[in-house]
């Protein structure tokens, strides 16, 4: 299988970041890492084994990105203000730089936007917020809104809230999205939500399909037996959904 890895200095974020793409030509699947991940774990845990010969058959090119988790949501000395403005960046990075970059390596239009846990949080926000630019969005045992408490998961911003948190917490935007533009543009994604039945992000997936239901957006949400949160069951899920 085809492997490339590349380094630049990012004027967005204003520091160098790092990525690999596997294979030379197919659907282009910008892949967004777990939580506080590096780009380089999804290989390292063997989640693309299951269909390394769908990338090596020009399918598929897949492009993993960093993660800058521990600068944005999980800096933990930050004001939540800070992490929400550093995560902005990394959007504008990822818009400005890396789906440039694709699109030069790849002239292929038809995006998927993918990810796992946090990852996962990552692929639908993009998705939603940016649809023009999004085919296909697959989201893998992922929590929708970094201000849900469940569990050991506690919210993220620490009780603040504010304008820029709420439009980039999917579960929270979805539910009075009005622009029926932007709504148009969402129901021609090809939309996938996989979850465990024992994982503690189920009632918050539960909650966003009820929302995408009420826009009339065609999703489909796929529910797991047991936790189903670990890079073996991502390795299946990749191969059955995308």
């Amino acid at each position: 299988m085809h492997r490339e890895y590349h380094k630049w200095y990012s004027p967005s974020l204003g520091r160098d970041m790092e990525l690999l793409v596997f294979g030379c030509s197919g659907q282009p699947i910008i892949f967004f890492p777990t939580r506080c991940a590096r780009f380089y774990d999804y290989e390292n845990w063997e989640v693309f084994n299951d269909i390394r010969d769908r990338i090596a058959h020009g399918e598929f090119q897949v492009y993993c990105v960093d993660s800058i988790d521990i600068e944005s949501f999980y800096c933990y000395w930050c004001k939540p203000e800070d992490k929400m403005n550093r995560h902005l960046l990394y959007e504008r990075y990822i818009i400005e730089e890396v789906i440039p970059f694709m699109n030069c390596k790849n002239p292929n239009q038809s995006l998927i936007s993918a990810g796992c846990s946090m990852g996962a949080f990552h692929a639908i926000n993009m998705a939603f917020r940016y649809p023009a630019l999004v085919t296909k969005a697959l989201g893998m045992s992922g929590r929708y809104d970094l201000t849900y408490e469940v569990g050991n998961f506690r919210d993220l911003f620490d009780g603040y809230w504010d304008q820029e948190i709420y439009f980039n917490m999917p579960s929270q935007y979805m539910a009075n999205m009005e622009d029926q533009k932007i709504i148009n543009k969402i129901q021609k994604q090809e939309i996938v939500l996989v979850m465990g039945k024992e994982d503690l992000f189920l009632e918050n997936n539960l909650l966003l399909s009820q929302h995408l239901d009420k826009k009339n957006i065609s999703h489909a949400l796929h529910l797991w037996e047991c936790e189903a949160h670990k890079p073996w069951y991502w390795r299946r899920m990749l191969d059955i959904y995308l």
